[in-house]
């Protein structure tokens, strides 16, 4: 099975479980970074300029210059976002050959993982090994640690839930969050950090991470992978590489949890999720704006009538309210390009990009379209969000909730 952006890879692994016959996992590839001005320049890069742009901080030329040469290459976006994020899963759950999800999309080298991969699939025939067999509650543990290790997208934390529903197993967005609090965050990828997935592969790509990770003893070790060996016996031989500030051992990680926080509180009785990598505020107090759908809140960004200090509310994005559940880069990036990224919250029903940064929470529950929480918000009242305690609410009594969800339609 080939793959190559965003839903596509969690998509087709979902097949692979789901139909259960042997499989092997094909990533297309990342894209190569551009290069702006002596800067390595990524899909995001765009969009915050589009903020810098509204701001008055670029004018049209610049804007156009950074557009054209951010995206050189085919492959898809070059940060730890989710297409990245998910071919990572792809070795971590076991379903792709060893080394071969950070490959960029040009690179010759690409062409022998088909090879290699049809070889395999051979192999798993001839063995009846079956993609059920592969993918089972600790392989997708250990996908879950190698998310949190690299601040890699939110997504995962919805696609992960999704493959092992196919498999029959429940792995919930909660079980996600408690593996992402309990791992060290040790891989310095964008959009958190400063590397891109061109940068992980000359380094020796997933495996360096995954060695880390199984020297640290935060991955089980005897899981079956698409190579009919487990992912222990798949990365014996495999030597982390000292001189290098992509991939840190598990000893002296950036920091102690992963890159992710899960939010609870009267504004989410069923749970949030807020990527923390990178960022240096973990608590927030804002004034609610309100905006039924991104478009409406992306326009509001862009003639700046949003202050420091606002916490954005975009709803009715969830996987009813929209429907689909679309990703909220557009505004995300665009409030980061105007130097808000920490100044102000975001929160909604939707979901972000794997390349969102900045205080953003996503997947509020439940959504809005559902009658949760987040539809009964009006504009100016006071919103309380704790990344420490993990803690996401609305200064309103149980009593003035009640009284609004009786005249919300």
């Amino acid at each position: 099975g080939l793959a190559g952006c965003d839903k596509s890879l969690p998509g087709l692994m979902m097949a692979m479980v789901r139909l259960n016959i042997p499989s092997v996992f094909i990533y297309g590839g990342s894209i190569l970074p551009g290069n702006y001005k002596g800067k390595d320049l990524t899909i995001i890069d765009v969009f915050e300029a589009v903020g810098k742009h509204a701001q008055g901080a670029i004018d049209d030329a610049e804007l156009k210059n950074i557009e054209k040469v951010a995206c050189p290459t085919a492959g898809s976006c070059g940060g730890q976002f989710t297409a990245n994020t998910m071919a990572c899963i792809s070795e971590a759950v076991g379903l792709a050959l060893t080394n071969s999800a950070m490959t960029p999309a040009t690179y010759k080298e690409r062409d022998n993982y088909g090879i290699e991969s049809g070889k395999a699939v051979m192999n798993l025939i001839s063995k009846n090994i079956r993609p059920r067999d592969i993918v089972t509650i600790e392989s997708l543990k250990n996908a879950a640690v190698v998310v949190a290790a690299t601040g890699g997208s939110t997504n995962a934390a919805l696609h992960l839930p999704a493959i092992a529903n196919e498999a029959g197993i429940k792995f919930t967005l909660r079980d996600v969050v408690e593996i992402y609090q309990s791992t060290p965050y040790i891989g310095d990828m964008s959009p958190g950090g400063k590397y891109v997935a061109k940068d992980l592969y000359e380094i020796g790509g997933v495996p360096i991470l995954i060695k880390a990770l199984l020297d640290g003893g935060f991955l089980h070790e005897d899981c079956l992978t698409v190579s009919g060996k487990t992912i222990a016996e798949n990365h014996k031989d495999i030597v982390f590489p000292p001189n290098q500030k992509i991939i840190y051992k598990t000893s002296k990680p950036l920091s102690s949890s992963g890159g992710f926080v899960g939010l609870k509180g009267n504004l989410a009785p069923d749970g949030a999720i807020v990527k923390v990598a990178g960022m240096k505020r973990r608590k927030f107090k804002g004034k609610a704006k309100c905006f039924d759908g991104e478009p409406l809140a992306l326009d509001a960004v862009l003639k700046r009538k949003i202050k420091e200090g606002d916490v954005i509310v975009i709803r009715y994005e969830g996987p009813k309210g929209s429907p689909g559940m679309p990703e909220m880069l557009s505004t995300t990036g665009a409030i980061y390009g105007q130097g808000k990224g920490e100044k102000v919250a975001l929160i909604t029903d939707g979901r972000f990009s794997g390349a969102t940064r900045g205080f953003c929470v996503g997947h509020v529950g439940p959504e809005a379209a559902l009658g949760g929480p987040i539809a009964l918000l009006k504009n100016g009242d006071t919103i309380d969000i704790d990344a420490k305690k993990g803690t996401i609410n609305v200064r309103l009594t149980k009593k003035q909730l009640a009284s609004r969800r009786k005249k919300w339609r």
